[in-house]
C-alpha cells in the first residue's frame, strides 16, 4: 500500500480522538469592568491569555515609561498564568505590540528577566492607538498541566 496513503489517515484519526476530548473554558475578568472577552481561555492543555498591558487593578499604567509597563504587563501574565495552573516557564508563545517599535530593545530588556531559560517563540510589531495610552501589550499561550 502507498504510504502517503497512510500518513493522512492516521492523523485523522489522531485528530478525531483528540477533538472529543477537548474541553473548552472561559475565565472572564472579575474585576470590574466587565469586558467583552476573556482574560483567558483553556483548550484541553492549552492556555491563550488575552493581551495584558502594564497596568494595576485600578487601571493606572505603571510609571517608568516601556520599562515600568512591561514590567508590570508581564507580572500580569504571571500572575494570570499561576491563577489558571500554568507558569512563565511553560509559555509557549508571545505576540508583543508596542506603540512605539523604536523601544523594541528596551522593552527586550525587561522581558529576557522574565523568560531567561525558556525563551517562547514570539513575534512583536509597532501598534497605532493601544488600550488606555498604554506603550505595550503583550498576549501569550502556555502550557497547563
Amino acid at each position: 500500500m502507498n504510504r502517503y496513503w497512510l500518513v493522512p489517515l492516521a492523523f485523522a484519526c489522531t485528530f478525531a480522538a483528540c477533538a472529543q476530548d477537548t474541553r473548552v473554558e472561559y475565565f472572564p475578568r472579575v474585576l470590574p469592568p466587565d469586558f467583552p472577552f476573556s482574560v483567558a481561555v483553556r483548550v484541553g492543555d492549552m492556555l491563550y491569555l488575552a493581551g495584558q498591558i502594564g497596568d494595576d487593578d485600578n487601571g493606572a499604567l505603571a510609571p517608568g515609561g516601556i520599562e515600568g509597563e512591561t514590567r508590570q504587563a508581564l507580572e500580569n501574565i504571571r500572575d494570570e498564568l499561576e491563577l489558571r495552573g500554568s507558569s512563565l516557564d511553560r509559555v509557549v508563545r508571545c505576540l508583543v505590540m508596542m506603540a512605539d517599535i523604536g523601544e523594541w530593545q528596551r522593552m527586550n530588556e525587561v522581558y529576557l528577566t522574565f523568560f531567561p531559560r525558556n525563551r517562547p517563540a514570539r513575534s512583536a510589531m509597532g501598534a497605532n492607538g493601544l488600550v488606555l495610552g498604554a506603550r505595550v501589550e503583550i498576549e501569550c499561550t502556555a502550557v497547563v498541566g
